[in-house]
């Protein structure tokens, strides 16, 4: 019996879309740009959003006077300006080309991060975070807003996830790049090596910018002019592709389709997910802070500096892997929230053991607390999952994408602002007593969440999906019907004026 014939085998081949050699040879392209450009792109950004917690702790805070909680304000400020433009920018992603929107503000923020090596007090680092985060917004909702334009329900998950993973990718760059600078740049022409990391993550993101004018291909409706790798033909054929599936091509966002969106109960309950599965391992984001705050019993640094800026690198690392290997397992099964469930338990171990280590760090041993970080760093598909599972549910409404996609984003950066300095302080590395017991609890709530929007799907998303279906199809039966008894009775006319 072959492997087909076995009920997995089933699962896999009636799930699969086969696709013409047409098909393939757009999908091709559409990968090289979006898996090639995109995946750069978001490198770089996560590079320029985060390098500063690698300046941090690498001179920065030393020379600048920085012994508060300057490095949490300097996260407060960033998010104040993404949070103000995620949505705005969602909208003006529907009146201006993408290709030209996100490739303006990449340039934007690019030239910005570059001033960031001539800063000598907390409040210009304060004033630069906060325009670099307004004009960093719309890339990753943006880019995430066009997989939905152009990716199939079987295709879209494993390319979210690829693309997600490159914040992953940019913060091993980020540690790697550090170190590099450490032991090449520091002190050439009197610059010190954080210094000189600003310089180099302007200069690659300005060129990456200027190549996004040409290579967004912005959505299968209005392809972008520019994007000569993209013919007409593969627009009709990306356009037939969002047919097949039910999706509805992408337009402008007007009050009244806004209204609409935002009276929708699932536009407000996806993004509730979202953001419990992104405070169930916000502790990521201060691995680092948490190496460098480690003590012998003399009181002396467990880690060096170059240490601090490396672990983190495979720790991020596992967060690529599992990316790839759930987003891959959910597109070729179709299966999403049964993948966000089982991530959610994973979620709640670490919450589990750095809760009794913070309270308990004589008797609870170390490395108990290094495992947890790596266990964390299995959880950030969460995410992708989601987003795709929502691409799912919602085919035929790309407005409400777009609002759910900017919402979430919105909704967590604004969370970690108001609660990051309370949760996370840095002043209370390495144990975040706080952090670790309400990570635990989102990680619960998540699981729950994903449980309760499954049953929900079942019992009243799919049966109106279906009825609507239903009603469509006798809808253009009906009018199929009239055009073919039209000409008979013409005809039937005819005959009786001829008698």
């Amino acid at each position: 019996m072959s492997w087909k014939d076995t009920a997995l085998g089933r699962s896999i081949v009636g799930k699969k879309h086969v696709r013409t050699p047409e098909e393939r040879a757009l999908v091709r392209r559409l990968d090289i740009v979006f898996m090639g450009f995109g995946f750069a792109s978001q490198v770089i950004k996560y590079l320029d959003q985060t390098n500063i917690n690698n300046a941090y702790i690498s001179g920065m805070k030393e020379d600048l006077g920085l012994f508060g909680n300057e490095l949490n304000l300097f996260t407060t400020f960033f998010n104040i300006g993404y949070i103000l433009m995620l949505i705005p920018s969602q909208i003006i992603m529907t009146y201006v080309r993408p290709s030209i929107w996100l490739s303006g503000m990449e340039v934007g923020w690019g030239i910005l991060t570059g001033l960031f090596a001539t800063v000598h007090s907390a409040n210009q680092v304060y004033a630069l975070r906060f325009f670099v985060g307004l004009l960093e917004a719309g890339c990753w909702p943006g880019m995430m807003t066009l997989f939905m334009y152009w990716y199939t329900p079987t295709e879209i998950a494993k390319r979210m996830a690829i693309y997600h993973s490159a914040r992953e990718c940019g913060a091993m760059m980020s540690g790697a790049l550090q170190v590099a600078i450490l032991h090449t740049l520091d002190g050439a022409k009197g610059i010190a090596g954080w210094r000189w990391l600003f310089v180099v993550n302007s200069l690659m993101t300005v060129v990456l910018g200027v190549i996004g004018f040409f290579a967004i291909p912005d959505s299968p409706n209005d392809p972008n002019p520019l994007a000569k790798w993209l013919s007409k033909d593969q627009a009709q054929l990306a356009n037939k592709r969002l047919d097949q599936y039910g999706r509805a091509r992408p337009g402008k966002i007007t009050l009244a389709s806004a209204k609409r969106s935002l009276s929708k109960w699932i536009v407000w309950f996806i993004p509730l997910l979202f953001w419990c599965a992104g405070l169930a391992v916000a502790g990521n984001s201060f691995f680092g802070v948490f190496l460098k705050s480690l003590k012998d019993t003399q009181g002396k640094p467990i880690w060096s500096v170059d240490a601090a800026n490396s672990i983190p690198i495979g720790a991020s690392a596992v967060t690529v892997v599992t990316l790839w290997v759930w987003g891959t397992i959910s597109d070729v099964f179709q299966i999403r929230w049964q993948l966000l469930a089982f991530e959610s338990l994973v979620a709640a171990i670490p919450g589990i053991i750095m809760t009794i280590w913070t309270r308990q760090p004589l008797t609870t041993p170390l490395s108990a607390a290094y495992a947890s970080y790596f266990i964390s760093f299995m959880c950030g598909g969460g995410s992708v999952l989601l987003l795709s599972w929502a691409s799912d549910l919602l085919p035929d409404d790309p407005d409400s994408r777009s609002f759910i996609v900017s919402i979430c984003v919105t909704g967590i950066y604004s969370i970690q602002t108001g609660a990051q300095v309370g949760m996370w302080p840095a002043k209370d590395a390495p144990y975040f007593r706080a952090g670790w017991p309400t990570s635990l609890a989102f990680s619960f709530a998540h699981g729950i969440l994903v449980l309760i929007l499954r049953y929900l799907d079942v019992r009243y998303l799919r049966p109106k999906k279906a009825d609507q279906e239903s009603s469509t199809t006798v809808v253009e039966s009906s009018a199929s019907n009239e055009q073919l008894d039209t000409p008979t009775n013409e005809k039937t006319s005819a005959e009786v004026k001829s008698a």
